[in-house]
């Protein structure tokens, strides 16, 4: 039995909702409606311990997937450990179509300070921490996360992406992705292994990875944009919330909205913890943006 705190999260029916079209990771069976979910904000307050209502968070998880959501975004650092065993205890076993994509590379440390993880048995200790808080025996796709807390670093990730090929070859992955790397480290990582998708940081306002982007479009692989509304400065912030105002919709619909605009390959992944902003969330993907108000979200960036 749910318990709801507040009456604004008591659950509704929720029907299937358009979520932007779908995209077919390369080389796999996964075809991936366009609207994902991140489930990071299901843990605790700075993405540590649980939930103020493991119940609502429960309802959020199978409200998605009552919308259409198919890919869940997760790692078994948010938490740690508690992000994953919502996922498992809301949607386990889980539906055939369910994609859920995980991460590793880095730990929490005791102060709750994030901290690299890419030592050959760190790699080792993160897929089977997530195999068992998930209760999987093959994870669908892990992403190995690099770089700093905001973007890429220079350097090569041929170490630690060979762990993971070999957990691959072993049968503990089906597929790898990335996480905060440049368009060099991609292609390193495609001597190494099959990448199906590439996940940093872009949004209306952070640009960089716009020829990324495009030619990840022309190789059929995905890419996974975060922090929609991040770093935006104020300037930039007043723009998008005038572009949401005559739009009648909120600044994160807005800028999803835009994000699926983009490029077709694009896959995404807001997080909340609340039902109301989930629906809220997934309006985006039928909202339609003018051409004036395209070109004056383009100017921001």
């Amino acid at each position: 039995m749910y318990r709801y705190h507040n009456l604004e999260e008591k659950p509704e029916m929720t029907k299937r909702m358009d979520l932007g079209g779908s995209f077919t990771l390369p080389g796999t069976a996964m075809t991936l409606n366009r609207m994902g979910y991140g489930a990071m904000q299901l843990a605790g307050p700075g993405v540590w311990g649980p939930p103020r209502d493991v119940d609502v968070a429960i309802a959020v998880l199978r409200d998605a997937l009552a919308a259409g959501i198919n890919h869940i975004d997760t790692s078994d650092f948010y938490g740690p450990h508690v992000t994953n065993q919502i996922i498992k205890q809301a949607l386990h076993p889980y539906p055939d179509d369910l994609v859920i994509v995980t991460k590793v590379g880095a730990r929490r440390g005791a102060d709750k300070s994030w901290l690299h993880a890419l030592s050959r048995q760190e790699l080792i200790d993160a897929v089977h921490d997530n195999l068992r808080n998930l209760g999987l025996e093959k994870l669908d796709i892990v992403n190995l996360r690099v770089g700093g807390v905001m973007g890429p670093s220079e350097g090569s990730i041929e170490e630690p992406l060979t762990v993971l090929a070999e957990l691959k070859r072993q049968g503990l992955i089906r597929h790898v992705g990335l996480s905060n790397v440049t368009p060099e480290q991609l292609a390193e990582g495609q001597r190494i292994t099959e990448i199906v998708c590439v996940q940093n940081l872009y949004n209306v306002a952070h640009r960089n990875d716009d020829g990324f982007i495009d030619d990840l479009a022309r190789l059929g692989i995905g890419y996974v944009p975060f922090f929609p509304l991040g770093g935006f400065t104020p300037l930039q912030s007043s723009k998008l919330e005038a572009a949401a105002t005559s739009l009648q919709a909120t600044p994160m619909q807005v800028a999803l909205a835009w994000l699926l605009r983009r490029s077709s390959n694009i896959l995404l992944i807001p997080g909340t913890s609340s039902l109301e902003h989930l629906r809220e969330n997934l309006k985006a993907a039928t909202l339609q943006l003018p051409p004036e108000i395209i070109a004056n979200l383009d100017s921001i960036g």
